[in-house]
């Protein structure tokens, strides 16, 4: 049999010098082969496409596949799972299975016995097979046979546990399980369980924009929220009072922090739980896709040994994500990084991280006056809320350490203004900051379904027509990992919009991206802002010396491809 190595230098995918590295028998030759997709040297698209030539079986692109619902019945959702399979048609008497590996004899077994046929495999790539078993096995179905079965008493419930609220076999807690199962496997950020007068509500926030994923009858709401609840270990009994915890559950074989936020309203308790999922999160500063302008300016604030930088932005802007990676990038045995959070969103090896604790009197000024007698290089705070940190921070900043925080404002100039505004003397700002980031999210195009947006009557927002090549163009300089350098007067730009395909669940866009602003505080802004100058006045000097706004940065990752004029405009003002 030709091994996978010599299928992929037939075909060019790697060099001739590299077989001689690999013993020809079927283990050693599988293990190169994965080595050079985990370097990056082939793409696992090319080892599937190279397996299946090996094993003369057809290869098949799931998204593109007429896929069978009967077919897909015919084997549990369980055992797909469990075996990496999903049967997908009919064939010769035969059921056609998907699968990554065709050569796996207990998984072809599984699903031999499952549905009582002789099973044809075909080879699919790793993700698409992943996508596809998410897509056909939803939790959905199942969601709905719950919400009708549930029976909830009209009444208010005593503050006991009731056996429907503990026991891990009964329907509420497998309704909350498959909630939280199913929003995970959708890369959702949130989870709004919200109480109507006849019915409970179930969004998800899938990246950035909300999505109604189910309904349920209204007499299951205080269950499900006295079942969050425990699983928080918040207090059953108040249904008054605003409560914030915290929970993990188990999804396939890894732990998934939630934060939960619980908030009363006319008819009843709405919940919100914001998935914190490590898995999810790169900790690359590739992956922040700053323009390479604003990177080199971002690179020489957290290099320095002192100052402050802060990450500005509306609640969900992925001000933490940002802090969190120039955290992992900056972090070295002999540095010394405390954070003080509330909560502790990501857990990181090497870093001492604190969590806020107000019914202990543990508040961020208490903590980070603590921990500044603790040696620290670096200092993380999750947040600046009020007079007494800012000036703490502010003063730590001056002695000798970075801090790290994040700010509510609209825009990067408009920090100064509100440090000024939350009491602390303008020269101490001024001083003080070395480097301010205001962000957004923007949703990410499908790159299977883009297609080009041919509009040529954008010259209002920056944009012209390159008429040589026919193409709205821009000029931008940005990093070699987002793409390359565009010159309108050289290079035709297509700029894109979103089609939709079963890949992106037909919504056009398939992840999210940051548009950033980053305004390095020079000594014209630190005299402004010691003249207690306007927001609006910083930031014309700002935009003077070379910063780009987030529009502009916006209008960049249009013409790379990455996003859509409609999105910027939408996350931008």
């Amino acid at each position: 049999m030709t091994s996978l190595t010599e299928i992929l230098i037939v075909h060019g995918l790697l060099p001739t010098e590299q077989l001689d590295t690999v013993q020809l028998n079927d283990r050693a030759d599988e293990a190169a082969v994965r080595n050079l997709v985990k370097v990056g040297t082939i793409t696992e698209l090319q080892f599937a496409k190279a397996r299946a030539e090996q094993k003369n079986l057809p290869f098949v692109e799931l998204l593109d596949y007429p896929v069978d619902r009967l077919a897909v019945a015919k084997v549990p959702a369980a055992v797909c799972r469990r075996a990496n399979v999903l049967p997908i048609g009919f064939e010769d008497g035969r059921l056609v299975v998907a699968m990554v590996n065709p050569g796996d004899v207990f998984a072809v077994d599984d699903v031999r016995e499952a549905a009582r046929m002789r099973v044809s495999p075909v080879v699919v790539e790793p993700s698409d097979l992943q996508a596809a078993i998410a897509r056909y096995h939803r939790v959905d179905n199942e969601l709905n046979d719950l919400s009708t079965t549930l029976t909830g008493d009209s009444e208010e419930p005593d503050d006991t546990p009731t056996p429907a609220e503990t026991d891990d076999a009964a329907p509420i807690v497998r309704f909350v399980k498959l909630l939280v199962s199913q929003a995970i496997q959708d890369k959702a950020s949130d989870i709004h369980i919200e109480p109507g007068e006849n019915d409970v509500r179930v969004r998800y926030r899938i990246d950035g924009v909300l999505h109604e994923m189910q309904k349920a009858p209204s007499t299951i709401a205080a269950g499900v929220t006295s079942r969050i609840k425990i699983m928080s270990d918040l207090d059953i009994a108040e249904r008054r009072k605003p409560q914030d915890g915290r929970m993990s559950v188990h999804h396939n074989g890894r732990t998934v922090d939630l934060r939960v936020a619980i908030l009363p309203t006319v008819w009843g308790e709405k919940v919100v739980l914001r998935i914190l999922d490590n898995a999810t999160s790169s900790m690359s500063m590739d992956g922040l896709n700053l323009l390479t302008d604003n990177f080199n300016e971002y690179e020489m604030a957290y290099t320095k040994p002192y100052g402050m930088i802060l990450v500005t932005g509306p609640t969900g802007s992925g001000k933490s994500t940002t802090l969190y990676t120039t955290l992992h990038a900056i972090n070295r045995p002999e540095i010394n990084a405390i954070t003080v959070e509330d909560p502790v969103e990501y857990r990181m090896q090497g870093v001492n991280q604190v969590q806020v604790n107000r019914k202990a009197g543990l508040t961020f000024a208490v903590a980070l006056r603590s921990i500044l007698r603790a040696d620290p290089d670096v200092v993380l705070l999750g947040e600046i809320r009020d007079q007494e940190t800012a000036k703490i921070a502010i003063e730590a900043s001056l002695t000798g350490h970075l801090v790290l925080s994040t700010l509510h404002t609209n825009d990067a100039p408009s920090a100064m203004t509100r440090l000024i505004e939350m009491g602390i003397e303008p020269f101490l700002v001024g001083s003080a900051l070395d480097c301010v980031v205001a962000q957004r999210l923007a949703r990410r195009l499908c790159d299977r379904c883009k297609v080009p947006d041919n509009r040529t009557d954008l010259a209002y927002l920056g944009f012209v027509v390159n008429p040589t090549v026919g193409y709205i163009s821009n000029r931008f300089t940005v990093m070699p990992e987002i793409g390359p350098a565009i010159d309108p007067t050289t290079t035709g730009t297509i700029i894109y919009k979103p089609a939709g395909c079963a890949s992106c669940s037909q919504t056009g866009y398939r992840g999210r991206l940051g548009i950033h602003e980053v305004m390095t505080v020079s000594e014209e802004i630190e005299r402004l802002t010691v003249a207690r100058a306007s927001s609006a006045q910083i930031g014309a000097a700002a935009r003077k010396q070379g910063m780009i706004t987030m529009r502009e940065d916006g209008w960049a990752k249009v013409a790379l491809g990455l996003t859509s004029i409609d999105e910027v405009l939408r996350v931008v003002s």
